[in-house]
């Protein structure tokens, strides 16, 4: 049995969720929503990135598959593939942009004074 926290939900502990929220509520991201949120989108596509889904069928249907992990990860239901689609499609990507742009700030200050080697291919 697993005593710890998994993976997923230690990449979304580092999402500050009062700067989304706030991105949200500017971009009106959950205007006439009921259910399918703009975090709960935010969850399946982080969740379609670290499993290496390729297409939003992949990620539906491995949601599918774990149906009875997802409660453990902090997503409530599985999406269907429309309902996921119509969402990328319809809410605007600077919710997404300011959310990535927000944490590049904050780990920024942290790697400033690293060196990065960039070795050409």
């Amino acid at each position: 049995m697993n005593e710890g926290k998994s993976v997923f939900t230690q990449v979304t502990s580092f999402i500050p969720r009062q700067i989304f929220q706030r991105l949200v509520k500017k971009y009106k991201g959950d205007y006439r929503v009921r259910e399918f949120n703009c975090t709960n989108q935010l969850k399946y596509m982080l969740f379609g990135q670290l499993t290496a889904c390729k297409s939003l069928r992949d990620i539906c249907l491995c949601l599918s598959a774990h149906q009875d992990i997802l409660y453990g990860l902090g997503i409530t239901t599985s999406v269907n593939e429309s309902s996921l689609s119509r969402a990328n499609e319809n809410r605007d990507y600077h919710i997404y942009e300011g959310l990535g742009l927000a944490l590049i700030k904050i780990v920024r200050p942290l790697y400033s004074k690293m060196r990065l080697d960039y070795i050409a291919p």
